[in-house]
């Protein structure tokens, strides 16, 4: 699979548009002053951190889409109910996101799955196992960013899903493991959290439209 490392693809994002302030659960988000200045970041504050889990969420989406337009060689009933079931979760997710952005969400991202091999179970599950728990890291990690309550509630219940996903994936890789909880949870059993810095170069890979966090840790 493709690393993360040697890529310097540089393309600038272009912003769909700004506005006053945005609903999410019933609260205001204000306009952090985002401008054309800023067109190749995701932007600052809450708006920065809904558009950088907006833009995994778009990634996911489109894996699983992939995944089950065109399924793996001999895939089985059961591998076909969970990845269905994930794929639908990473779209509302994606879709509630962009929702709750309006206009500023960043637009829709060109994905380039090359890397993947659809036709084979070991690679979608390999693939899989990586975006779900770089997912939870990353939801894990920009929790700390999050000002307003109510998106921090609302990052919380969509980690749990994500961290549902990396257990059911990890569950299908090692069926017959003793052990697929301890394989992602440190000694002092806690998953694992990761900056906007961290998580952007490992999704780069797969990302033809790269999104930069110039504003975000």
């Amino acid at each position: 699979m493709t690393t993360a490392a040697g890529l310097s693809r540089r393309h600038v994002l272009k912003w769909a548009g700004a506005t006053t302030g945005i609903m999410v659960a019933g609260a205001m988000l204000p306009n952090f002053g985002i401008s054309a200045a800023l067109a190749a970041d995701l932007g600052e504050g809450d708006v920065g951190v809904l558009n950088y889990a907006y833009a995994l969420e778009q990634l996911e989406a489109a894996f699983y889409t992939q995944v089950i337009a065109t399924p793996f060689n001999k895939m089985q009933a059961n591998d076909q109910l969970i990845l269905t079931q994930i794929r639908d979760h990473e779209i509302a997710h994606r879709d509630f996101l962009k929702g709750a952005l309006g206009r500023n969400a960043i637009p829709d991202l060109e994905v380039d799955f090359s890397a993947v091999d659809f036709s084979s179970r070991k690679s979608v599950l390999g693939t899989a196992e990586v975006f779900e728990n770089l997912g939870v890291a990353a939801y894990n990690g920009a929790g700390q960013l999050i000002r307003n309550v109510d998106y921090l509630a609302a990052a919380g219940s969509i980690v749990s899903i994500e961290a549902r996903h990396a257990a059911a994936i990890s569950d299908l890789i090692n069926a017959f493991s003793k052990d697929t909880v301890g394989m992602q949870v440190d000694k002092s059993g806690l998953d694992g959290a990761l900056l906007p810095s961290q998580v952007l170069p490992q999704a780069a890979p797969f990302i033809v439209t790269p999104v930069t966090a110039n504003s975000l840790a």
